[in-house]
């Protein structure tokens, strides 16, 4: 019925979260019950702030480079500030 070209970016997107989707159901639960994440660690805290959009784009170009999240460079640039600003008192 639908031999429509798929050709629109839309179309792309809905084909690979539906192989992703494939591919995690193949690699079983087991695995990924087994991860806790930070959405659902009681130890962590959503928050939100304003970063400048070029502080944000270097941020996350380190981050992918350095196959880290971007939360977890903040988290460690956090703790070093605090504990200096807590030396000073």
């Amino acid at each position: 019925m639908s031999n429509k070209k798929k050709n629109s970016r839309f179309d792309e997107l809905i084909d690979a979260a539906r192989s992703r989707q494939n591919r995690d159901e193949l690699t079983g639960d087991s695995e990924q019950s087994s991860r806790k994440t930070k959405s659902t660690d009681p130890d962590y805290v959503r928050t939100t702030f304003y970063l400048p959009k070029l502080v944000h784009r270097k941020l996350k170009t380190v981050a992918v480079s350095q196959e880290r999240q971007m939360s977890d460079i903040v988290t460690e640039l956090l703790e070093q500030w605090l504990a200096e600003e807590g030396g000073k008192e």
